[in-house]
């Protein structure tokens, strides 16, 4: 499936997505909070926090952080490596992969509202 938007389009989807979940009072996650979580819940796990670090272009105390506050949300867990203790395990929880799929529906309903 192919989609295409002009910019002015896709900056009306971005901006609904916003307002809806601004609206809904949804948790506030900044934009590299999201990278990560959409990171963790649609790329194929093992997934580390040095993993993570490297992905995003940013330390590992950066992730350390947005990880604290997902986690305190439910969003995603954190555990060592057990076959190698210097790992940090990132995994998913039931609370974040419902978060995640209610986002791409929120999404799903903005698109569907655009003008043609």
């Amino acid at each position: 499936m192919s989609v295409t938007l002009r910019p002015t389009q896709a900056l009306r989807l971005w901006q609904q997505v916003a307002l809806s979940e601004v609206e809904a009072g949804r948790p506030d996650l900044s934009m590299r909070q999201m990278a990560i979580l959409l990171t963790v819940y649609l790329d194929p796990p093992p997934h580390t926090v040095r993993g993570l670090a490297a992905r995003l272009g940013v330390t590992k105390p950066v992730i350390t952080r947005a990880l604290d506050t997902m986690g305190a949300m439910k969003l995603l867990t954190r555990r060592r490596d057990e076959t190698d203790r210097r790992n940090v395990l990132v995994g998913r929880t039931v609370e974040g992969a419902l978060y995640v799929e209610r986002f791409g529906d929120v999404i799903i309903a903005a698109a569907r509202e655009l003008p043609l």
